[in-house]
């Protein structure tokens, strides 16, 4: 019972942390650091305490997301597996809206391809083949991933706690059928004030963007989760995340599934802000 005590209240700990550093703009030191018995299995309950409070609040969940994917990614931030996160209706942004960076901490931009479902997906078992049947459609979509850890010195647990660095998405307006193309060879570009600031290939999505979708089926059946028809899916990105604070515009195309853009309200950058402070 004691036992069981000092886990919950690490949790509470933790999912009370990342929550103020949302709310208050202001980062965290990493959980690893502050708490270095921090396991995965702590971590997955600290981000789901805090999507609990969210829904608690009126939010809904409409997805989920797949991190740390590619290879690039995960070299960045030195993990060796992908990680999840939940997305919420709150984080949805229309292609007209622009983002307002003041509503965040210090936000990064990736580029991938989106699922929608149409179809449950339960694992365990989940392949290619069976997410591409479940797929009503397929978008081209831009994910703001934003750290509550400071400086974005994040290990595994500390990103997966913090609901896999989850901010906002963006999708394109082309819905592209699932079978249509070959999803594990399509060209990415990724433009920042017009600029190409990276390229890739979604065959870096774990070998093919399918892959992502059933990783994460097969891994939330073993919580006794599925994934609904209706919900959006991000299988991860195919390169680098790039920082946005002090850019104007943010293009991006993924070969058959169109473009996608985003225009940027800036202010100043985390950094900044603890310079001002």
């Amino acid at each position: 019972m004691k036992e069981h005590s000092v886990a919950t209240d690490l949790v509470v700990t933790c999912a009370d942390r990342l929550a103020q550093a949302e709310l208050q703009r202001r980062p965290t030191e990493p959980l690893t650091r502050q708490f270095p018995q921090l396991t995965l299995m702590d971590a997955y309950l600290i981000q789901q305490a805090n999507v609990s409070r969210r829904t608690r609040q009126g939010e809904r969940v409409v997805g989920h997301k797949v991190g740390l994917t590619a290879k690039a990614m995960q070299e960045l931030f030195g993990v060796r597996e992908p990680d999840y996160g939940h997305l919420l209706d709150t984080m949805i942004l229309d292609a007209d809206e622009p983002l307002d960076l003041s509503e965040l901490i210090d936000p990064q931009i990736e580029i991938e391809p989106a699922f929608v479902l149409c179809r449950r997906l339960a694992g365990p078992g989940v392949t290619v083949e069976d997410v591409l049947a479940a797929t009503d459609y397929l978008s081209v979509c831009f994910e703001v991933i934003d750290s509550r850890i400071a400086d974005w010195q994040i290990k595994l647990q500390d990103t997966v706690a913090d609901n896999g660095s989850s901010a906002r998405v963006v999708l394109g307006s082309q819905k592209a059928p699932p079978r249509r193309l070959a999803l594990d060879n399509l060209a990415t570009v990724l433009e920042l004030d017009g600029r190409v600031i990276e390229t890739g290939n979604t065959g870096a999505i774990l070998g093919h963007p399918a892959n992502g979708v059933a990783w994460l089926a097969n891994t939330l059946s073993q919580f006794g989760v599925a994934l609904e028809a209706g919900e959006l899916v991000l299988p991860g990105t195919s390169t680098r995340s790039c920082r946005i604070a002090g850019h104007r515009n943010v293009k991006g195309r993924i070969a058959g599934l169109g473009e996608v853009s985003l225009m940027l309200e800036n202010a100043p950058s985390v950094r900044e802000k603890i310079k001002q402070a």
